[in-house]
């Protein structure tokens, strides 16, 4: 079977979320189970784009409106992803450092998949399957069946994949123009309250539709920033396939980011160690438990309950704790943090920004990670995190729900609440403590959490058996 993803951002290329991990691992364990598997991305200016070489395979123009756009299809020569890897680059457009964040994206994603569609026709062959991934993406289905130059396209299967349905795309009619002629009876399609809604329109052309977990496809039906409607008519076609890992990037015995090696056997020892050099680097106390956040600073993450959430946390537990912070987002939340500093010296340390070895360093070397989300369609930051032997904290939503079962269950593992607020993560975090002040209970849930298998084996499989549905 030949796939084609489509997709914003894919890691290592570029990355700015949970996507790029997806984008970056899924395809490579399709390959692995014997098809032929492609991804194409906006030839985004980044670091993997200079270090690499990479081969002209097409060259074609296309109309956005009335302006004319001449785009060039690259593939990265040596497969070093373990797929083929295409970039579409538009100049002007898609030559930019950042994936998002221009008064112009609507205009960028637009002509990006208008060029993506446009250099398949040009195809000798057809794919078995187009599986698109997000908003960004989510016109291509509609161009290949109702855009009149382009519907010899019809017949190719289209999946479409949501990550975050919070974030769709919205255009104003006035640029409807935007697309290639289409078929005026099919308007309906495009529109969802008024507005082009691009992820509307996809997830009521797609062939299947599939979430990153399954109670994040649940939680739809009643929450989607309005599409709620929507994804009850087509639950039909809809289903949650629940987000893996990449083991071999992923892997405390491999990873070259960490300072110190380890496994199961010797998680103990090894997670000291890791822990000692945060602890140095952010001059906080060793002898006393960890705590990390790593992500977004915004208010689908909660993070503005942050800092009142740690200043609570000192005062019922007399400065028993460790805070360390890793993330960047709302300007207020960064200064507040950033303020802190100052005020619990020896006690709470953050950095602003991302810095992905920093990251697989606090994984490695924390004992305890919060995700206090109000929206988490499947996290991946706490997989990383049992991978690594770190205990989660998570509100019970979306794929936090369906990853991490509560220390009060049997066979529990992780800490689980149901509100995001300040009171619910403060009473977490003592709860947490209980638990560290019982080594032989929290060296026992370490070595059980490292042994979770979360690698993307079944979700591949799960990917296959829905294209073989449609194909």
């Amino acid at each position: 079977m030949e796939i084609l993803h489509v997709s914003a951002e894919s890691y290592p290329y570029a990355k700015a979320g949970g996507l790029a991990d997806v984008v970056g691992a899924l395809p490579k364990y399709q390959q692995q189970l014997g098809h032929v598997v492609k991804v194409v991305v906006p030839m985004h200016r980044t670091k993997f784009l200079y270090d690499n070489e990479w081969d002209t395979v097409h060259k074609g123009a296309i109309m956005l409106a009335s302006t004319f756009l001449e785009y060039t299809i690259i593939k990265e020569k040596t497969n070093k992803l373990g797929f083929d890897f295409y970039c579409v680059d538009i100049f002007g457009l898609l030559d930019r450092q950042k994936v998002y964040g221009y008064d112009d994206d609507t205009e960028r994603f637009v002509a990006f998949q208008i060029a993506v569609v446009d250099w398949l026709s040009n195809w000798q062959h057809r794919p078995d399957v187009v599986h698109v991934h997000d908003y960004h993406a989510g016109l291509i289905p509609f161009m290949m069946r109702h855009c009149y130059v382009y519907n010899h396209l019809a017949g190719i299967p289209a999946v479409l994949t949501i990550h975050n349905a919070q974030y769709q795309g919205w255009m104003g009619w006035d640029k409807a123009n935007y697309l290639p002629n289409w078929d005026s009876w099919h308007r309906g399609l495009l529109e969802w309250d008024n507005t082009i809604n691009p992820l509307a329109c996809a997830v009521k052309c797609a062939d299947k539709v599939t979430t990153v977990s399954p109670s994040y496809m649940e939680e739809l039906r009643y929450s989607a920033n309005g599409l709620e409607k929507l994804f009850e008519y087509e639950k039909g076609k809809c289903t949650g396939i629940l987000n893996g890992i990449d083991t071999l990037v992923w892997n405390t015995q491999t990873d070259t980011y960490i300072l110190d090696n380890f496994s199961a056997k010797d998680v103990v020892a090894g997670k000291k160690l890791n822990k000692k050099k945060l602890c140095d680097d952010f001059d906080l106390d060793i002898d006393k438990p960890l705590f990390i956040y790593i992500g977004r600073l915004v208010g689908e993450k909660a993070a503005e309950l942050l800092p009142q959430a740690i200043i609570d946390c000192y005062e019922k537990v007399d400065s028993k704790i460790n805070f360390l912070i890793l993330g960047s987002g709302d300007p207020s939340v960064e200064r507040q943090l950033e303020r802190m500093r100052s005020h619990f010296m020896g006690y709470y340390n953050s950095q602003i920004g991302y810095n992905e070895k920093l990251a697989h360093q606090m994984y490695a070397g924390a004992d305890f990670l919060l995700m206090p989300s109000r929206v988490e369609p499947c996290g991946l930051n706490q997989m990383y995190a049992l991978r690594y032997g770190t205990i989660p904290i998570v509100r019970n939503t979306g794929g936090l729900k369906d990853t991490v079962k509560d220390i009060g269950e049997p066979n529990g593992y992780g800490i689980n609440f149901n509100e995001p607020t300040v009171n619910d993560i403060v009473y977490s975090v003592t709860r947490a403590l209980e638990l560290y002040n019982a080594p032989k209970k929290m060296q026992a849930i370490q070595k059980q959490i490292m042994a979770i298998d979360n690698s993307w084996d079944k979700s591949a499989e799960s990917y296959i058996q829905l294209y073989n549905e449609v194909h």
